[in-house]
């Protein structure tokens, strides 16, 4: 008798230490109530960097898409354009260059961390953000005589 008790409580215990979440097909992974996938997928049912948002809302959805496009879109037009005049005070340039890398590295990594909701939306329209922000500074809508090196070095994230 006591020695099947034990077993069995072997085996409780056993099973305390397998994680509580369960994964269906190998795609989900629980995190506290919210399940994270590990694989693309499509719709609306996406957590894009906060908890609860946009939360399968068509309106919040979108919303999130915008931002993920325009971040996608500032983070190309940052690394293209001249914001600093040559012959200006080099602290100054100094300042507002290490000011806009800050700001580039900070939505890279923003578009990053919704790119791993792995929402073929939120792929798609970062595609697209930087896509339509690189056409942007093309030479299509450059100035023939502007050859001068941009502020910022080219992005290494």
């Amino acid at each position: 008798m006591d020695d099947g008790h034990m077993h069995h409580g072997g085996m409780d215990g056993m099973n305390m230490s397998s994680p509580p979440s369960s994964s269906t097909n190998g795609t989900t992974m629980m995190m506290g109530h919210s399940m994270i996938h590990m694989t693309f997928f499509w719709g609306k049912d996406a957590l894009i960097l906060f908890n609860n948002w946009p939360n399968g809302d068509t309106g919040m959805y979108v919303l999130a898409l915008i931002i993920v496009f325009i971040m996608s879109l500032l983070i190309e037009l940052l690394s293209r354009t001249r914001f600093i005049k040559p012959g200006s005070n080099t602290v100054a340039s100094g300042l507002v260059q290490t000011l806009l890398h800050v700001v580039r590295v900070g939505l890279a990594y923003l578009v990053m961390l919704a790119l791993m909701s792995f929402n073929g939306g939120v792929f798609l329209v970062a595609v697209l953000g930087h896509a339509l922000g690189f056409f942007l500074c093309s030479s299509a809508f450059r100035k023939p005589h502007h050859d001068e090196p941009y502020d910022l070095p080219p992005i290494s994230c």
